[in-house]
C-alpha cells in the first residue's frame, strides 16, 4: 500500500496542475507516482479477486 505521504502528494500534484500547471519536473514526478498507485491498486484488486471463492 501506498504511504499516505505518497498519496498526499498525488493530491497536492493534481490540484496545482489543474489551478496552475506543472513544470516538467513535477509532470515526470506526478506520473511516476501515478504508476506506483495504480501498481499497486492492480496487485490489491488481483488479490481480491483471487480470494473470492463462487458457491453454486
Amino acid at each position: 500500500m501506498l504511504s499516505e505521504d505518497k498519496i498526499k502528494r498525488i493530491n497536492e500534484l493534481a490540484s496545482k496542475k489543474k489551478a496552475s500547471g506543472l513544470t516538467e519536473e513535477e509532470a515526470k514526478e506526478q506520473k511516476q507516482l501515478r504508476e506506483e498507485y495504480l501498481e499497486n491498486f492492480r496487485k490489491n484488486f488481483k488479490q481480491q479477486l483471487d480470494n473470492i471463492e463462487i458457491v453454486d
